[in-house]
């Protein structure tokens, strides 16, 4: 079966954590995907080379690779961050990810085009997730050659003002109706229904992150009150 085969109609789990964060501990991270996988997630999705290779290693399910820096800049609207140079992607390649998500925004990237980016992965022989905030850049991710668009960065950047802190499902639905390639739901979900609602416009996989693998997000939404 073709790793994307794999997950289709699945729930992936995002296990990351920041380095200032507890769960960052290499131990701690790898028993985090451990828990999820046995909880019934059928692909992770991991930031940096050395979650990527671990996964690899212990589990036999789809991983997609990212990278990120260690801490975000106050002006990380404005500027590509995800995987953003062939450095990272070669990484990730190295650390065997099975896919490579990369930032396929419009933004200015700081050194190669998403083209240049685009064609090292696919010489790689790797899948390529592109996460896109709008739905132009969905499509042109998709002519460009990405096999997976993922909403990823919607509500995230200058061009996809926040509408609401639910999942964006008007995209979701736009880019099912309009594209021939997997299109998968990521980005504030934080209900099983909306899972279901994802399916049922068409979403390829789900993504869940903060909802599952973020304790200080999830305490917090508890302890929120008035």
């Amino acid at each position: 079966m073709k790793i994307i085969e794999k997950l289709k109609n699945e729930v992936i789990i995002s296990v990351q954590a920041m380095p200032d964060e507890p769960l960052y501990d290499e131990t701690a991270l790898t028993a985090m995907m451990k828990s999820v996988i046995n909880g019934g997630a059928k692909g992770l999705r991991l930031a940096g080379a050395r979650d990527v290779a671990n996964a690899k290693k212990l589990f036999d399910v789809p991983v997609i690779g990212l990278t990120k820096p260690d801490k975000l800049p106050d002006n990380w609207r404005e500027i590509v961050y995800i995987t953003p140079t062939l450095k990272e992607v070669n990484e990730l390649i190295n650390a065997n990810a099975d896919i490579i998500a990369v930032d396929a925004t419009q933004r200015p990237r700081p050194k190669e085009s998403l083209e240049e980016i685009l064609k090292y992965i696919k010489s790689h022989n790797k899948l390529a997730m592109a996460d896109i905030s709008t739905f132009e850049e969905g499509i042109k991710a998709r002519e460009m050659g990405f096999d997976i668009i993922s909403t990823t960065l919607s509500g995230y950047t200058q061009n996809s003002p926040m509408k609401s802190e639910t999942p964006d499902f008007e995209l979701l639905k736009e880019l099912t109706k309009k594209l021939d390639c997997p299109v998968i739901l990521e980005g504030r979900i934080w209900e099983p229904s909306e899972v279901d609602k994802a399916f049922s416009l068409g979403a390829y996989s789900v993504v869940i992150g903060s909802a599952v693998t973020r304790p200080q997000l999830i305490t917090k939404r508890f302890c929120k009150r008035g």
